[in-house]
């Protein structure tokens, strides 16, 4: 069977100071933006984006300073991530799109959303976007920055996927293994290191802890889904995971169209874990027709 990634096409778009390379999955149906979420890359829809194919055209960027796009040195600040998505439709001619975004991707979307309302018809978050720093116990930025602090690459490539191999446990497989490895690179002695730059990642957090998710939900005026992980038996209980939970509400009370799909024990990257479950959840709320049609 021919990889998903197959489906798509690699294409490239100048835009001002960034050469953004996006996936384009070509499909008859409506446009769907597709965003991946912190140090990841477009390919983390490679699982899920052919399931959705067959209804929506989807439009997947790998984000400044991500995968194969430009590193820019600034401009990881809401505003700017959500002009570089304007332009990014202006450059395909699009007027209107549904979005969704995993984890980071997530916090982009519901910028996008709030900054150009005229431009998103129905916004999905998934497993992100609801993380709010000033809701954890005590706290502070010096604790929601070490929290969100660059996570482990070190070693070469082959301790790089063992260690993911380890952390993914049973659903690991080749193609798993190939998405990860688009968002890291090996440097000239040999180690793995991720794409996004580590000064470029604290500007990316310093937005998260200053512009929080409760002040962007309010602002959010179209139709929105969050589709949260909800923990595996071993964390359920969790001050963890009882500290999402109260994220998630807080988020869901923020929006003016707001709905949660809990999918129940999963991780994170629910994508690579249970992407049909996922692609169905999608499909049933962007299906849903808006109280004025």
């Amino acid at each position: 069977m021919a990889s998903a990634a197959s489906s798509s096409r690699e294409i490239w778009a100048e835009l001002g100071e960034l050469r953004v390379r996006y996936l384009d999955w070509r499909g008859d149906g409506e446009p769907l933006l597709a965003l991946h979420g912190l140090a990841s890359s477009a390919h983390w829809y490679d699982i899920v984006a052919p399931m959705l194919q067959d209804r929506y055209h989807i439009y997947a960027p790998d984000q400044r300073g991500h995968g194969q796009t430009t590193s820019a040195p600034t401009g990881y600040d809401w505003q700017t991530l959500s002009d570089d998505l304007a332009r990014l439709l202006d450059h395909i001619g699009l007027d209107q799109v549904s979005v969704m975004g995993h984890s980071w991707g997530g916090n982009v979307a519901t910028n996008f959303a709030a900054n150009y309302p005229d431009r998103v018809k129905r916004l999905i978050m998934i497993d992100g976007g609801f993380l709010d720093g000033r809701l954890f116990p005590g706290a502070s930025w010096e604790a929601f920055s070490h929290r969100v602090r660059p996570r482990d690459v070190t070693g070469n490539r082959q301790e790089f996927l063992d260690r993911l191999r380890n952390q993914l446990g049973v659903i690991w497989n080749s193609e798993i293994e190939r998405i990860v490895q688009t968002m890291v690179y090996e440097d000239q002695d040999g180690q793995i290191q991720d794409i996004l730059q580590p000064e470029n990642h604290a500007q990316v957090i310093r937005a998260m802890w200053d512009e929080p998710a409760s002040m962007t939900m309010p602002r959010i005026q179209c139709p929105t889904l969050i589709v949260p992980a909800g923990p595996t038996s071993e964390r359920a209980g969790t001050e963890f995971a009882e500290t999402r939970r109260r994220m998630v509400d807080a988020a869901e009370k923020n929006l003016k169209d707001g709905r949660v799909y809990w999918i129940p024990e999963t991780i994170h990257d629910i994508g690579y874990h249970k992407p049909q479950e996922l692609a169905q959840v999608i499909r049933d709320f962007l299906a849903e027709k808006s109280p004025s049609s």
